[in-house]
């Protein structure tokens, strides 16, 4: 099972100005990115506070929703809200047949998955912002050595930089 942590961030590093900002601050060509690359792998992960920004499920895709609220239930039928780690969902989820997931966050959830060694990828896009004080992409200490597997210009102002994650050394 591959995880991939696909994150939008600013030029300064940040995916959220607070737990509550709506991410309409990157551009349509990161969005369309992002649709593209989650409907290929078919499942999303993220936390309660993300799915609670959007609103809405994100369409055409499974939406795991972690959570510590085991009272939850979802009303759309590709939601599904778990208050299992992350290693239970990911097995789980393989069993369904997928062979990716999208971590797409906060960072409280980004960071569950690094803790555990669990992403393979990260993809971020960089879009042209900057909010000075904000979200980071982790939370806390996580340490990964990355490879750098490409580089893409999409749209006029958006970098998206993947790298392959090589190893997870000592802080």
């Amino acid at each position: 099972m591959e995880v991939t942590l696909l994150m939008a961030m600013t030029v300064d590093g940040k995916i959220a100005k607070n737990p509550d900002h709506f991410p309409d601050w990157t551009g349509p060509d990161d969005k369309k990115f992002f649709a593209e690359r989650t409907r290929q792998a078919g499942v999303v992960i993220m936390g309660a506070r993300t799915f609670q920004t959007l609103k809405k499920p994100l369409p055409d895709r499974l939406n795991v929703v972690m959570t510590r609220d085991d009272s939850r239930t979802s009303s759309w039928n590709n939601v599904v809200f778990t208050t299992d780690p992350p290693r239970r969902i990911l097995t789980w989820l393989e069993s369904l047949g997928y062979r990716e997931v999208i971590l797409a966050g906060g960072a409280i959830i980004n960071s569950l998955f690094a803790a555990e060694g669990l992403i393979d990828r990260l993809i971020v896009t960089v879009s042209p912002k900057v909010f000075g004080s904000g979200i980071s992409l982790f939370n806390g200490q996580v340490s990964m050595a990355l490879a750098l597997e490409g580089v893409k210009i999409i749209g006029q102002d958006v970098v998206v930089l993947s790298y392959r994650v090589v190893g997870h050394p000592k802080i």
